[in-house]
């Protein structure tokens, strides 16, 4: 009798969705200090979870559920099952408690398989990087920040017909990749956690999907239906909706007010009490403002206001992440070479993504003590972009990412420099010539020529300056203007000049 050959699988975080509904008679008919004193506690214990307190990593999230189903859901995600268990009966000790039941829970645990790829089970040493850091990201996932989920359990039919466990492991895979497919087409809309729970629960998955917009989760959804993996062999429990809220809106949500209370924080995410970017040091897509923002300290407003100076001055200045992409820029203290290899691996996989138009290496043509190698990556959504940013972020010696600037200093970036091959000389004499001036112009601190490791005619400037006013004086100079002019004659394209570093 043949056996079928399973996947190999690796875990990582466990989950559990703690779904709870309201007793609203006793909530209505309890003294204002009882009520006072349960918002003040679920704060409390929401607040912490949120912020990781009770372990080295991790990720919890607290959201609203629409219908009869529940009231709320939080969801946690833990390195053990002591810390889930721990989290469970923490809030059994809360004055909130007292006023919840538990509708619904469903516990699992983040996995990938060899599905996805067997090099990586079979000689991890070895494998690419990019899969490398993708697999890592996929068992030790931020929860993204979005305004809705949908949760559901799954598993795979084992009926008279169609039984999954009876085909061969290549045509499981290739199902799978097939399904896979389909969900490229939703990168930047819609954000998936997969986590298994054979014995661990009722079905054997449990999917959990985020996005701003829940008719995209709608649309996905409803296309992978008609796609052979599920219309043959899915199973589903039953759909769970919710709505993300912050912690410090427990009150405003049991006084059955709007949450968010103000329209405007839907723009601006919801704060993590862990560092950015919750998993273990980055953001899946879409996490809050500082990946693929290109304003860190510095407002929109005042992005605008320093491009429309510069057309004044002739100067092109282009949007702020260029003309139809969005440019998301790292800088990194580590060996541009091993740089470029970890990242030659990872957009591998970012070419899948039919938004993804360009990332690379660029190194330091100065070759100071101080110098750093920055990855720049392109893309044709700003969604994308953040997504790319949580992965990019996992590469070695990552020192800063382009925006988030510290509080005494304002950077600026040159971008899309493209220099005619006969003349790429004359440019960084010129980039010299400029060096020596900026060296002795007050407020300014460093200026770095940077050079594209495949394409040495590709390339940009970062500097870094004491305050916006310093960076001014040396774009309204008229060495910059000559420079400009100068740079009409050597460059293949127009460059934007100013990007917030």
């Amino acid at each position: 009798m043949e056996r079928r050959q399973p996947p190999q699988t690796e875990e990582g975080w466990y989950v559990l969705h703690d779904f709870r509904s309201i007793d609203w008679d006793a909530w209505r008919n309890a003294p204002d200090r009882r009520r006072e004193r349960a918002i003040e506690e679920g704060r409390e214990y929401l607040s912490a979870a949120e912020a990781v307190a009770d372990a080295d990593e991790g990720d919890s999230a607290t959201f609203t559920v629409l219908g009869h189903k529940a009231d709320l859901l939080v969801l946690h995600l833990r390195p053990t099952l002591g810390d889930i268990d721990a989290l469970e009966r923490q809030f059994e000790h809360t004055a909130l408690a007292e006023f919840t039941e538990r509708a619904d829970s469903y516990l699992s645990v983040t996995e990938v398989s060899g599905y996805m790829s067997q090099e990586y089970f079979e000689d991890d040493e070895t494998a690419d990087a990019g899969i490398a850091n993708y697999i890592e990201s996929r068992l030790k996932p931020e929860i993204p920040d979005t305004d809705f989920l949908s949760f559901y359990p799954m598993s795979k039919r084992r009926g008279p017909d169609h039984n999954w466990y009876e085909l061969p492991f290549d045509e499981r895979a290739d199902y799978l990749s097939n399904h896979g497919e389909i969900g490229k087409d939703y990168a930047g809309r819609v954000t998936q956690i997969i986590s298994g729970s054979v014995g661990l629960d009722d079905y054997e998955w449990g999917i959990t999907l985020f996005g701003d917009d829940p008719t995209d989760v709608k649309e996905l959804l409803y296309e992978m239906r008609f796609d052979p993996s599920s219309s043959r062999f899915a199973e589903f429990g039953r759909f769970l909706s919710a709505r993300r809220i912050d912690s410090s809106d427990l009150g405003a949500f049991l006084a059955g007010k709007r949450v968010p209370q103000d329209d405007a924080d839907s723009a601006h995410g919801h704060p993590h009490g862990h560092g950015e970017s919750g998993d273990h040091g980055h953001a899946h897509g879409d996490s809050g403002g500082h990946h693929g923002d290109s304003g860190g300290h510095h407002s929109g407003s005042e992005d605008d206001d320093v491009r429309s100076e510069l057309e004044e001055m002739g100067v092109y200045a282009g949007k702020p992440h260029g003309e139809d992409v969005h440019a998301v820029v790292l800088y990194s203290a580590a060996d541009a070479e091993e740089l470029f290899e970890e990242v030659d691996g990872m957009r591998t996989n970012f070419d899948h993504y039919d938004t993804h138009v360009k990332t690379a290496v660029y190194e330091s043509e100065t070759g100071a003590d101080d110098a750093e190698a920055a990855i720049v990556s392109l893309w044709e959504t700003e969604r994308a972009a953040n997504t790319a940013a949580g992965f990019l972020a996992e590469l070695p010696d990552i020192v800063r990412q382009a925006g988030d600037d510290e509080d005494d200093s304002w950077g600026t970036m040159g971008m899309f420099y493209t220099v005619k091959p006969d003349h790429r000389g004359d440019f960084t004499g010129a980039f010299d010539d400029a060096a020596a001036l900026l060296a002795d112009m007050d407020g300014h601190r460093k200026t770095d020529l940077l050079a594209n490791c495949e394409d040495e005619n590709d390339m940009f400037i970062a500097s870094r300056w004491d305050s916006r006013e310093d960076a001014m004086q040396f774009f309204r100079s008229d060495a910059f203007s000559e420079a400009v002019e100068f740079g009409r004659d050597i460059l293949t394209d127009r460059p934007r000049h100013v990007f917030l570093a």
